[in-house]
């Protein structure tokens, strides 16, 4: 028995999230239904970095599974894409060590938050970037208001208020937003962990200090304040994609 490691894509567009759920579809039970298949009916179980919801995307989502099968890690890829649905892609996997894990393991994380501006969306783009209808939207306020954030900060204000977690602390090593052209961009946010719905709700944020809603200094007010009511809304799911996930070199 070998632990692996693999790299999963995926559109979420069609799932309800990462997790396994009782009559809905999601990525976890897709991949692993995929990989029960390869194991000719042996029940198999996967172990992700950590979930994402529904709507939400991920270019470099990490798993870690046991299997006795004797594939080079070259052949995964290939092996998957004969049980998987077209909107999952494991993109490559290796041998790990025996107590290597995908969560518990990872070091950082990086997310992507991708929007368009405009009073009209883009039909073909509707599943994959966050609309924002306006005219226009102050890139520059939006760069600047983000700076704010980088550190190691309480969170609490970005922080969904059902959340459980005691601790709300998190570092962020890059909070970014570029623009790619006239109507659009999208936010990087690269750090050691990120509590639930953090990433969306500065991008809520992020979006009112754009259209003039807030000013630029309030994203720095916002923050010390601990309270979630004085962020903006969460944005919705469609426009995040988990873009990568790191793990210390192991010799």
């Amino acid at each position: 028995m070998a632990r692996w490691k693999a790299i999963v894509a995926y559109d979420g567009t069609d799932f309800s999230g990462w997790q396994v759920q009782p009559h809905k579809r999601t990525v976890q039970a897709e991949v692993e239904k995929g990989l029960t298949r390869l194991h000719k009916g042996e029940k198999k179980k996967v172990v992700a970095s950590g979930r994402t919801d529904a709507g939400v995307h991920a270019r470099g989502q990490v798993i870690h599974f046991d299997s006795a099968l004797q594939i080079p890690g070259s052949r995964w890829p290939s092996a998957f894409a004969s049980v998987l649905p077209s909107d999952i892609q494991v993109q490559a996997a290796e041998r790990v060590s025996d107590d290597f894990h995908a969560r518990f393991d990872a070091t950082a994380k990086e997310y992507r938050y991708f929007i368009r501006i405009g009073r009209m969306r883009d039909l073909f783009l509707r599943n994959y970037v966050h609309h924002v209808y306006a005219n226009d939207i102050d890139h520059g306020a939006m760069q600047r208001a983000l700076r704010a954030l980088e550190g190691r900060h309480d969170f609490s204000a970005f922080c969904a208020s059902q959340t459980h977690v005691q601790d709300k602390v998190r570092e962020l090593t890059t909070v970014t937003y570029t623009q790619t052209g006239e109507y659009e961009g999208y936010f990087r946010f690269y750090g050691e962990g990120f509590l639930y719905n953090m990433v969306r709700i500065i991008v809520g944020t992020a979006i009112d200090i754009g259209l003039h809603r807030l000013a630029v200094a309030d994203m720095e007010r916002i923050l010390h304040s601990r309270d979630r009511r004085q962020a903006a809304q969460t944005v919705p799911g469609q426009g995040l994609y988990l873009w990568s996930v790191e793990y210390e070199r192991r010799s």
